[in-house]
């Protein structure tokens, strides 16, 4: 594999195609919490950024050593992703409807590691793309891919906050509508192929 300007080119538009999950759950984060400091925002950006750089590489790891069980695996992932945005989605949604003034952040602690893993659980498949590459190679698909990610989270969570401060108290109900509306797409995506 030659390493040139399109082959770069592509893996960022690849890493752009992979990232809209976390975008759009970087949207609704951004909805729920227009308040959010930098610090937070950069750390929801960080995380799907990591989630995204290690899924695959787990995945070209998996191809390398224990093909067979990660394939079985594979049938599994738009049904935890959907269950994973159903809950944290749902979650919202009932929050926006009980109209709670004591709003807990979803992308905090064990929900932002849910959202992790459930934005990039189908990222695991990028192995198999990848498994004709030598570690460095895929390494750097992986990175560029994690950092893509990144830029394009930040830029979710911006834009997210901008919408939901007019938003004022439906930004609860369109966030986790949105979650909800991502894990259906994940799942319907994932069993059509």
């Amino acid at each position: 594999m030659k390493l040139d300007f399109l082959f770069i080119l592509n893996i960022v538009l690849f890493g752009v195609g992979k990232a809209m999950d976390a975008f759009s759950i970087s949207l609704a984060n951004g909805l729920y919490a227009p308040d959010m400091q930098k610090s937070r925002a950069l750390r929801i950006a960080g995380t799907f950024g990591l989630f995204q750089l290690v899924m695959p590489l787990t995945g070209w790891i998996c191809i390398h050593t224990i093909a067979e069980a990660f394939q079985a695996f594979q049938r599994l992932i738009p049904w935890i992703a959907l269950a994973l945005l159903l809950l944290i989605g749902g979650k919202m949604v009932l929050e926006g409807i009980r109209n709670r003034e004591e709003k807990k952040e979803p992308a905090h602690g064990w929900n932002l590691f849910l959202q992790g893993v459930a934005t990039s659980i189908d990222a695991l498949s990028v192995g198999f793309a990848i498994a004709e590459y030598r570690f460095p190679l895929a390494l750097l698909e992986s990175g560029i891919i994690g950092a893509v990610t990144f830029v394009l989270c930040l830029f979710g969570i911006r834009l997210g906050k901008k919408v939901g401060t007019g938003l004022s108290g439906k930004a609860t109900i369109l966030g986790g509508m949105i979650l909800i509306l991502i894990g259906i797409e994940v799942f319907v995506t994932g069993l059509i192929g």
